[in-house]
């Protein structure tokens, strides 16, 4: 039984994640495709961008970014990434429960001969696939285009690895997050909303952060806890920062399991 429900569940978002994979992949293309027309003048941008008011550059994420090398160039486009992945994999734990809540399928669901550990299991292990997909296809566009796109330019191989790698636990966090809120909040009609004020939400509390100097801002969005700029910069996680995003998934996802056992489903009348 729970093996169909996560091939149910599976064949629900695989849809999804050939959209999502293919914007992403379209995505990288745009971004990376132009990287020898600002390699071929980036003295003079380096300079032009030196002028712009530190706040604005903080927004978009290039503060200490070297436009002229590729993965200087390609931590600016990874932000870009980062957002739609947050999106999706928040979309996901939002409507992980909350779809058959809306459809007024749960009692059905709920009627079947299988736990509710095992229901929340399924569901999670069909989200994290779909996930993975959507991963694996951003871990090869983003090689093959730099490679195709980079001409005479070399890159650490190393750290573009660990920035790429950075975005399973960064969706992980999204992911958990959005269940844990959705097993909090009664009824959620449209997961859109709520998977797009989590994504840009946490966004903008990281450029705020920069903005104010205010640490504090830090320890809360996985945008700083897997920033590209640094990972590039130091060829590590800022590991502090990450276990922040470890320890927010675990206990999400920990806390998911009490809530959905006891959560209250509404039946159809």
């Amino acid at each position: 039984m729970a093996a169909n429900i996560f091939r149910h569940e599976f064949k629900m978002h695989l849809r999804s994640v050939i959209t999502w994979a293919a914007a992403m992949t379209a995505l990288i293309f745009l971004f990376v495709s132009l990287f020898s027309s600002f390699a071929q003048d980036a003295a003079l941008l380096n300079e032009m961008l030196a002028a712009f008011p530190p706040e604005l550059l903080t927004a978009f994420g290039m503060t200490g970014v070297d436009l002229a090398t590729m993965l200087g160039y390609f931590s600016f486009a990874f932000l870009f990434v980062q957002l739609c992945l947050a999106i999706q994999a928040a979309s996901y734990g939002f409507s992980l429960v909350s779809v058959e809540e809306r459809e007024w399928t749960a009692d059905f669901l709920l009627a079947k001969p299988v736990g509710r550990t095992e229901i929340l299991t399924s569901k999670l292990l069909a989200a994290l696939s779909g996930l993975l997909i959507t991963d694996i296809v951003v871990w090869l566009a983003s090689v093959f285009f730099i490679n195709l796109f980079k001409g005479e330019a070399t890159y650490d191989s190393r750290s573009l690895w660990l920035l790429l790698l950075s975005i399973v636990p960064f969706e992980l966090f999204f992911l958990s997050v959005g269940l844990v809120i959705s097993l909090l909040v009664k009824r959620i009609r449209n997961v859109t909303p709520y998977a797009m004020a989590l994504g840009f939400g946490m966004y903008v509390l990281s450029v705020f952060g920069d903005m104010l100097g205010e640490s504090a801002l830090e320890k809360i969005t996985p945008f700083k806890h897997f920033d590209a700029s640094y990972i590039i910069a130091h060829g590590a996680y800022d590991l502090p920062l990450a276990l922040v995003s470890v320890a927010v998934i675990v206990i999400s996802l920990a806390a998911s399991y009490p809530l959905y056992a006891r959560r209250d489903i509404p039946a159809v009348v």
